[in-house]
């Protein structure tokens, strides 16, 4: 019997990186999924690619017209859901001093307010005892050059989902956050960075994870699902999937 046999997802984020492999780890467990992306090319590589089962949906994660719209959609097409798992995200690298207020609104856009809403419109449609998971980011602690808005925008996710947590108890809904490190994603979560760039972020990443290499989105989706469907006395926490890098681990001496 597969494991998710019967289940009902949306994953938004989903046609790329760390929301695709947990989108194909579902459908392989026997779930039905919508997924959502804003990037056509994207869209349409998942319609190839993933085929019966998945609802494959262009939503822009920062617009709160297209998330009303995507309500409609999940209740149409899936009804009641089992999981949501909030994981669209966007992530520049900015120095503080060449912040505009149009690239600081664009990302709390997605990354703040949209998941907010995003889980205020689709929690009416999770059924009693399932359970939602937002992806944050190891930005959220400590501080790091250029990154000064995306961390902000993660930490307030992570007190999202604390709150929700504990507003959902009354349905036995569990909301959780996953936590990714350096992750082998095609932007590395870097919206626009040069493939020199993303070379040498992914390098620094090898270098400062002790485990000396970067994760996969397929760990990052194993841990989502654990938090979604196995850690059924689990909620509020962030799990970090990061290879110990935010855990004061010191890698040792070659």
């Amino acid at each position: 019997m597969k494991s998710y046999a019967g289940k009902k997802a949306v994953v938004t984020g989903g046609t790329h990186g760390m929301g695709l492999a947990t989108v194909k780890a579902l459908l392989d467990g026997g779930a039905e999924v919508l997924l959502t992306g804003q990037n056509e090319r994207n869209l349409e590589a998942a319609r190839r690619e993933l085929g019966r089962g998945a609802h494959v949906v262009r939503s822009d994660a920062g617009s709160l017209a297209d998330i009303g719209a995507l309500g409609a959609i999940v209740k149409d097409r899936l009804g009641e859901i089992d999981f949501l798992f909030v994981n669209a995200g966007v992530a520049s690298l900015e120095p503080f001093g060449q912040v505009t207020e149009a690239s600081y609104d664009a990302t709390f856009a997605v990354n703040t307010k949209g998941a907010f809403f995003a889980m205020q419109r689709l929690a009416p449609m999770i059924r009693d005892g399932g359970s939602i998971v937002v992806t944050t980011s190891i930005a959220n602690e400590g501080g790091n050059p250029g990154m000064s808005v995306y961390a902000g925008s993660k930490a307030a996710l992570r007190a999202f989902a604390q709150g929700f947590a504990a507003e959902l108890l009354p349905r036995r809904i569990r909301v959780n956050a996953v936590s990714p490190g350096f992750i082998e994603t095609p932007t590395m979560g870097v919206a626009g960075a040069s493939a020199e760039v993303l070379a040498a972020f992914a390098q620094e990443g090898r270098e400062i994870t002790p485990m000396k290499r970067i994760g996969t989105p397929e760990e990052v989706a194993r841990a989502a699902l654990f938090l979604a469907f196995d850690a059924t006395f689990t909620t509020g926490v962030e799990l970090p999937v990061d290879g110990g890098l935010g855990q004061g681990i010191t890698a040792p001496h070659a």
